[in-house]
């Protein structure tokens, strides 16, 4: 052995984490997700809530059209189709336009086919969904969304 070898300092032993700076971190880490997740997981429902009522608008106002142009709203019988296809059940529209008012009925974010009442219970006409549930009534996401609702 060489006399040098004897006064070399011994390696330094590398350090890692204790187990309660890990804990500390894990307890940190679930506080910020308890916060923020309910954020990110409500948005697909505000997402679908929006788009319900931009489509049940676009919706509302094909239907004023077709009363400005027959005078009348279509029969809850004719449906929302009478935008799409010109009804054939009394009482057939006049001066229905040749293209239609809408160029396809979409449906609710949900899947569903939007529901619609002439007389309505809200108004001259209702249009509306039933939300994701296709129950009257509900909460939250499974709530009712009509046109009578829009401009509160």
């Amino acid at each position: 052995m060489r006399k040098h070898d004897l006064h070399r300092p011994a390696p330094r032993r590398q350090r890692g984490f204790t187990l309660i700076e890990i804990m500390v971190v894990v307890v940190i880490l679930g506080i910020l997700a308890s916060i923020i997740a309910p954020r990110i997981m409500s948005a697909p429902d505000e997402a679908r809530t929006a788009k319900a009522k931009q489509d049940i608008r676009a919706i509302e106002g094909a239907l004023k059209l077709y009363r400005l142009n027959n005078y009348r709203y279509p029969t809850t019988e004719q449906g929302l189709q009478a935008l799409v296809t010109k009804p054939t059940t009394p009482p057939e529209p006049r001066n229905w336009k040749p293209n239609g008012y809408l160029d396809h009925l979409p449906k609710d974010p949900w899947d569903h086919v939007y529901q619609y009442r002439n007389p309505g219970k809200h108004g001259p006409i209702d249009v509306y969904t039933l939300g994701r549930d296709n129950r009257p009534g509900g909460d939250g996401t499974d709530a009712t969304i009509g046109n009578w609702m829009l401009n509160q």
